[in-house]
């Protein structure tokens, strides 16, 4: 059965078209840039303020600093094993069990899914804002799926006209943060504002000012994913094993840069408090220190920066579900390749259904955005102990290798991260536990699948993997 099974996989790689490599280094910059940036800085600004007080800037300086350190796990494995799947594919070759590897595509899967959902309903938030159109409940709903299925159609159409996309939305979100940063340093020089207020900490119920920190670091994290999604671009990138180190940290470094000045400009204008209120904590400082600024302008600006986030998340599940089916976790149905088009059709039609389920369905962009920093940060503790796993499987080719004490590193604090003592709110173990729970009974149907078409569940064809070479 297993050469009967690996004879008909041959049979449809040969038949069955490739994936365009049509990412140089320019684009995957832009691309890195473009997924970090967005909904996070945007909306949860206010909220990590209300945590710790004046120095907002902090958490999303040691959020940085934990996805940096995970990121250089990520560029060993991506240079090391250079295929679509990323994540679950480490897992997979690092432990070996089809049950472990399935709940990790789905998390990640799912956090892609979740945010670019709740991006969706604050695009349409933002829209029914910038055009006075007071939409609300229905309304906002409505929107939001009309817009999610304009991605799935650019998404459709292919990765580069996708990218392309994302460069003009990542210029229009980039230029609304110079827009934050450059009103924050005018007024700094002018004598308005606070600045005194950069250093202000809100202290816990116990005296602490350690633990408000944690707890508004669970909130920014959210802010710092992104970077993790570039991996599943590798079979598109003309030169992944070349390319990923020095972009995926150059992209790192300057949305942290862009995070902090952001932050210092917001607190120096607005005093926490008021920071903290409402959804639209980046419009206060806009009208606080350019009072003459047109706000609907921002606000316009706000809504495309929301919306690239929703795009190049659900372009990352898509082929997360792709990269999946083709190494049989997903049922094969999952990875058909559309043959104009050479994009992943079938996939990109299934995560579009669970984002429109989850945008008519499910809440706010607090909960949802810190259960996607929750089941990331629950993936990432296992990709960086992957990491060490993989050390024992040499590839023929050469690729970065990240020092061992980073992964050690990466592994406990994002571990740390996920326990109770952070302060998270509990209705986000809540959200993640339903979802895990469906991924279980999807896992079981995919072990159907397997049996029917003569796939041993526990164990994925994957055996061409660790000895692909560089592609150029």
């Amino acid at each position: 059965m297993t050469d009967v099974t690996a004879n008909t996989d041959a049979a449809r790689a040969a038949a069955e078209p490739g994936l365009h490599r049509v990412m140089g280094p320019w684009l995957l910059l832009l691309f890195i840039v473009g997924d970090i940036l967005g909904t996070g800085i945007y909306a949860l600004t206010g909220q990590v303020a209300k945590q710790v007080g004046g120095v907002v800037w902090l958490p999303f300086l040691v959020a940085f600093a934990v996805a940096l350190v995970t990121a250089f796990s990520y560029l060993e494995l991506v240079t090391k094993y250079p295929k679509a799947a990323g994540a679950a594919l480490y897992t997979h070759k690092a432990f070996g069990i089809h049950f472990v590897t399935f709940i990790v595509a789905f998390a990640v899967m799912c956090s892609g899914i979740t945010s670019a959902s709740t991006a969706s309903r604050a695009f349409a938030a933002n829209m029914s804002h910038a055009f006075g159109l007071n939409l609300a409940g229905l309304g906002i709903t409505v929107i939001g799926l009309v817009f999610m299925a304009a991605c799935a159609a650019i998404n459709f159409r292919g990765v580069g006209e996708s990218v392309k996309a994302n460069v003009v939305l990542t210029c229009v979100e980039l230029t609304g943060l110079l827009i934050i940063i450059v009103i924050g340093l005018w007024a700094i020089g002018a004598g308005q504002g606070d600045v005194s207020r950069v250093l202000e900490f809100k202290t816990g119920m116990d005296g602490s000012m350690v633990w408000p920190v944690v707890a508004a670091t669970t909130l920014a994290f959210f802010a710092m994913v992104g970077f993790e999604d570039s991996v599943n671009m590798a079979e598109e990138c003309k030169n992944p094993t070349r390319h990923f180190p020095v972009v995926l940290l150059a992209g790192l470094v300057i949305t942290g840069a862009i995070y902090v000045l952001v932050s210092i400009s917001a607190i120096t204008l607005v005093p926490p408090e008021q920071l903290g209120e409402g959804e639209t904590p980046l419009l206060k400082v806009v009208q606080a220190g350019a009072p003459n600024f047109p706000l609907g302008i921002f606000g316009f600006i706000t809504m495309f920066a929301v919306a690239n986030s929703a795009l190049i998340n659900m372009l990352m599940a898509s082929r997360l579900v792709y990269g999946m089916s083709r190494e049989h976790v997903l049922p094969p149905l999952l990875g058909r390749v559309h043959a104009g088009r050479r994009t992943p059709y079938v996939a990109i039609g299934f995560t579009t259904l669970l984002a429109f389920a989850l945008i008519t369905f499910v809440g706010e962009v607090p909960a949802l955005g810190g259960t996607t920093a929750l089941l990331l940060l629950a993936v990432f503790t296992i990709v960086n102990v992957a990491v060490l796993v993989l050390r024992r499987d040499p590839v023929a080719h050469e690729h970065f290798r990240t020092p061992t004490v980073l992964p050690v590193l990466g592994a406990l604090s994002c571990a740390f991260l996920t326990g109770p003592w952070t302060g998270r709110d509990p209705v986000q173990y809540r959200i993640a536990g339903v979802l895990i729970g469906i991924g279980i009974v999807l896992w079981l149907v995919t072990v159907w699948a397997n049996r029917a078409t003569g796939t041993r569940p526990s164990e994925p064809d994957m055996a061409d993997i660790g000895g692909a070479g560089p592609v150029n």
